[in-house]
């Protein structure tokens, strides 16, 4: 057994034991795959039950198990069951129930994807569930290169989580994770934290601070680069300006041109 894996839920052991099993120590690597090859069918099928296995780890599993039909058949109709997954298995000779329709085929129709949007909502972390309890103790245990795995895809637990670690190619690598919220942005970007290349990242990408509030806390923090926070100033309300021209915690060039835009306005 993986150190640690013991105490996760099926799913979480499972999405776990995907990740170490590419893991670049050999020892690990090995023994990770091993113990996927060999989850008992009870709990392979709890965690196909859960909603949150990542496509890349359902794919995992139908190549292990696709002879075990009716977990197969499971796999294919798991909402984040991507084309990939469903063609191999109907290749195999399962029967694919495709999510979006009543339709039963061995293959998709033409033209249907079958595929949903693989995206979390922005409920808050419960930082006292035995899930999050769990995950936190398994990272006091992994390696760097085990936890930028994780980072690169992990659930927004995992995010929570890996987004403080004191390592900032593991911290940096979560801000990067496609299923990153905006929610979850603004957070960070409240946050103190450690990372420069965090705030870059979130000051580069365009959709996010598209987000008001998210422009805002960029700008009142200290770590953003003084050329942004000041681009960024300038879109701030009336309100906001007048608040950091009088603020103490932020660099005197940003409250000097909070000033100034506050007077700026008023005139107009």
């Amino acid at each position: 057994m993986v150190a640690g894996e013991g105490d996760l839920s099926p799913a979480d052991r499972v999405t776990v034991l995907y990740f170490l099993a590419s893991d670049h120590d050999r020892e690990v690597r090995e023994g990770a795959r091993k113990a996927l090859a060999e989850i008992p069918e009870h709990d392979l099928r709890q965690a196909v039950s859960s909603p949150d296995l990542h496509p890349r780890v359902l794919n995992a599993l139908a190549r292990l198990y696709h002879r075990f039909h009716h977990l197969a058949e499971s796999l294919a109709t798991h909402p984040n069951c991507d084309d990939a997954t469903r063609d191999f298995l109907s290749g195999k000779g399962i029967v694919v129930f495709s999510p979006n329709s009543g339709n039963v085929s061995a293959h998709q129709e033409e033209g249907e994807t079958g595929e949903e949007d693989f995206a979390e909502t922005d409920e808050p972390v419960d930082e006292e569930s035995e899930a999050f309890r769990s995950k936190y103790q398994l990272a006091q245990t992994m390696g760097v290169a085990e936890k930028i795995k994780i980072a690169q895809t992990g659930d927004k637990e995992w995010r929570m989580i890996l987004i403080k670690d004191s390592n900032k190619l593991v911290s940096g690598t979560v801000i990067r994770n496609p299923r990153m919220t905006e929610s979850e942005v603004l957070t960070i970007a409240k946050s103190a934290i450690q990372n420069d290349e965090i705030l870059r990242v979130i000051c580069a990408n365009k959709e996010w601070v598209k987000n008001y509030q998210i422009r805002k806390a960029l700008v009142e923090n200290t770590k953003t680069p003084l050329p942004t926070s000041l681009r960024l100033l300038a879109t701030l309300g009336e309100k906001d300006l007048a608040h950091i021209a009088k603020s103490k915690n932020i660099s005197s060039v940003l409250s000097t041109q909070a000033k100034k835009l506050v007077m700026a306005k008023k005139k107009d």
